[in-house]
């Protein structure tokens, strides 16, 4: 069965919906007719063969099949997969009479083969369920036969393989397409010609599973350059150095962690012990409200009052449980015009959203800056909502750091780092351990981090955002969460995961 190579392109690379038809339209006059559309069949079949059961003796594919290109794909892939000797069942939605010319070819061929065409899913079980209904064409929400169909696909025991995109799910986006929209849960989805943002962030990476790409062989002269890219470690490895023996504390950088209001001192403990055990030489606490003695666990740490804060030594993260007090906004103040690196998060960020003043100082600042928003900060910072921004993370990103002249990483299910100049980033590590409170801390305690180590603020935020997830990966590997894992857990795993990365990219870098 002739299949194509998969993962010719750099699947880091994350393509538009109109750069995708542009590209695909290109491709289309080098080729005959149905060629693309034989391609993907021959890939889909070839790739639902590795997730069928290799000891079971009575297989069984299930393929919703739609109106337009992807339909054809799954109607290829069917054909396919019956020629195979497996029991392959279609369901087939869409007026015959106003299919495209590809994709009436590949419905005669399925119709000559062994598969069974049904208008419903009979009760039984699967082996493998294909969703080829609809791809990176849809607009509208999936509705009628096509949303129960995705319901129904939804239900069942099997794994589901999305062709292209899971039906129902925006490819730009991540979005799933309508208000009250359904989309389809994949195990695992084969994306055609390019990888897609809108598969690694929002409703994604619950929608697509695994993703898989594979280009159809299609010329790699004919794609312009990506809207985004998938963060990996190859990103930011010239940032990674090994520590030199003749070092010392003084290597690594002064941190202040300024927040701590009362009732939130754990905000600042959380950012604080992150930064000591990601390398920081010297790590300041210095709390709003009433500040301890010393921490017990931590004795390293030196605690103190936010009002000692010396802004313009080292780097400052500022924002974690600081509150919106007067005080607060003086620090926030002190902070954007004295420091010269700094991570501004939470409270933070709420304090400069709520005052134009302050937002001003920001975009005119001539130090570091790295903000670190969740989409509902991002959307006070940016005058609209959360919704809006959830709509389309990349572009409010994009947005956010060049209104702001900063660094940002948008945070969520595919957190995004954008900076003023560069093309996005999309990270596609972290897991559900991260939805617990205090994470956002621990994050911006990392960052702090490798800023005080020298860090350049791009490469510092594509590894923080890599780390933190990664970490939370291994940690639930181990048998830890994600249901009840804690922050202050993710910390020492966090800290295994940048020793690791500086033994593999670290070596020969001084």
């Amino acid at each position: 069965m002739a299949t194509g190579c998969a993962d010719q392109r750099d699947s880091l690379d994350l393509y538009s919906v109109a750069q995708i038809r542009a590209i695909e339209a290109a491709a289309l006059s080098l080729v005959g007719p149905g060629t693309l559309m034989q391609r993907a069949g021959a890939t889909v079949a070839h790739h639902a063969l590795t997730l069928l059961p290799q000891t079971a003796e009575d297989l069984s594919v299930l393929v919703a099949a739609g109106p337009g290109n992807n339909g054809g794909d799954a109607l290829e892939a069917a054909a396919l997969l019956a020629q195979q000797g497996i029991k392959v069942t279609i369901i087939h939605l869409a007026d015959e009479a106003r299919l495209a010319a590809d994709t009436r070819r590949a419905l005669t061929r399925a119709r000559q083969s062994q598969a069974v065409f049904l208008e419903s899913i009979p009760a039984r079980s699967w082996s493998l369920a294909i969703d080829g209904m609809f791809g990176i064409g849809l607009t509208r929400p999936l509705e009628g036969p096509y949303r129960e169909l995705a319901a129904q696909l939804n239900r069942l025991s099997c794994p589901v393989l999305a062709i292209d995109v899971p039906s129902g799910l925006d490819a730009d986006t991540g979005c799933i397409v309508g208000l009250e929209g359904l989309a389809v849960r994949a195990d695992e989805t084969i994306t055609f010609i390019a990888n897609k943002p809108g598969l690694h962030t929002l409703h994604g990476r619950d929608s697509a599973g695994r993703v898989v790409t594979n280009d159809l062989n299609i010329d790699p002269t004919l794609f312009p350059e990506p809207i985004a890219r998938l963060n990996s470690p190859q990103a930011f490895a010239d940032a990674v150095r090994p520590r030199l023996h003749a070092s010392h504390k003084g290597s690594y950088g002064d941190l202040q962690v300024i927040g701590g209001a009362e009732g939130m001192s754990g905000a600042v403990i959380l950012a604080a012990r992150m930064a000591l055990m990601a390398g920081s030489g010297r790590v300041f606490a210095r709390f709003a409200g009433p500040a301890p003695a010393y921490d017990s666990l931590h004795p390293e740490l030196m605690c103190g009052h936010a009002d000692d804060l010396r802004a313009d030594q080292g780097v400052v993260v500022i924002g974690p449980g600081l509150g919106m007090s007067p005080q607060a906004h003086d620090l926030v103040g002190r902070a954007l015009s004295d420091a010269p690196a700094l991570v501004i998060d939470a409270d933070g960020l709420n304090l400069i959203a709520a005052e134009s003043p302050l937002q001003a100082v920001l975009t005119q600042r001539k130090g570091l800056s790295l903000l670190t928003p969740h989409p509902l900060e991002a959307a006070r910072l940016l005058g609209t909502d959360a919704h809006t921004v959830q709509s389309d993370r990349l572009c409010w990103a994009n947005a956010l750091a060049g209104r702001y002249h900063a660094t940002v990483i948008l945070k969520g299910s595919g957190s995004i780092v954008a900076h003023p100049g560069d093309i996005p980033v999309i990270n596609a590590t972290g897991n559900p351990a991260l939805a617990t409170a205090g994470s956002g801390d621990v994050l911006a305690g990392l960052c702090g981090a490798l800023l005080a180590q020298g860090w350049p603020a791009r490469a510092c935020a594509l590894a923080a955002t890599w780390l933190h997830g990664s970490a939370a990966d291994e940690m639930v590997a181990s048998g830890i969460g994600p249901i009840g894992a804690t922050a202050s857990e993710l910390i020492p795993w966090t800290r295994k995961a940048l020793n690791k990365l500086v033994s593999d990219y670290g070596a020969g870098r001084r």
